[in-house]
């Protein structure tokens, strides 16, 4: 019999396993942005409307060259701009993934939700061209159509931007309820858990 104490507290998990479980959900994000988008372009760009909810929610060809509520839409510098932001906040979210405490597994995914729905944008605004008013534009598919009160409707926005607005969400409802611990740990000099 061993009279040494034992330790009660689970091991935290490996930065390693919460990088694959980052990876999986980002992955999985991206893709169905993408493949939401490639059906859009072919199937809705013609005009073509699907009333998936009557007088409520809709599939509905929009072309972004903007940003959220089309801010920009017809600046000319505004993809350079979109663009150097992106890949910014994917830096940042990269070095959240690799500083965050690993025991939050949900700060892993909302993590993950900005990086596939932040890189599923930026792909459209490298891939996706439209002429708009004699000019050959680049922007983002957007199709999904919502009236929020009495037949007003929500700008129309894509899949990147639901896991966007949900990882934004998630982290901050984590950096909220956590963040104070975490930069206690900081100021004290203890290394978040690897």
């Amino acid at each position: 019999m061993s009279d040494a104490p034992s330790s009660s507290a689970p091991a935290e998990p490996s930065r390693s396993s919460r990088l694959v479980l980052l990876g999986i959900v980002a992955a999985l994000t991206l893709a169905l942005d993408l493949w939401s988008k490639a059906w859009a372009w072919d199937t809705l760009r013609e005009g073509a409307s699907v009333e998936v909810i009557e007088n409520w929610f809709y599939f509905e060809f929009g072309f972004n060259t903007g940003s959220a509520f089309s801010f920009l839409r017809d600046a000319s510098y505004a993809r350079l701009v979109f663009i150097a932001v992106t890949l910014l906040a994917l830096a940042y979210m990269g070095k959240l993934a690799m500083t965050l405490p690993t025991r939050w597994a949900s700060a892993y995914v909302a993590i993950a939700l900005v990086s596939g729905g932040a890189l599923g944008n930026l792909h459209d605004r490298f891939v996706r061209v439209m002429e708009i008013r004699g000019e050959a534009r680049h922007g983002v598919v957007d199709f999904i159509k919502v009236f929020y009160w009495k037949g007003k409707p929500w700008p129309t926005f894509n899949v990147a931007d639901v896991a966007l607005v949900a990882g934004v969400a998630l982290l901050f409802i984590f950096l909220t309820r956590h963040g104070e611990t975490i930069d206690a740990k900081a100021k004290a000099g203890e290394p978040a858990p690897a």
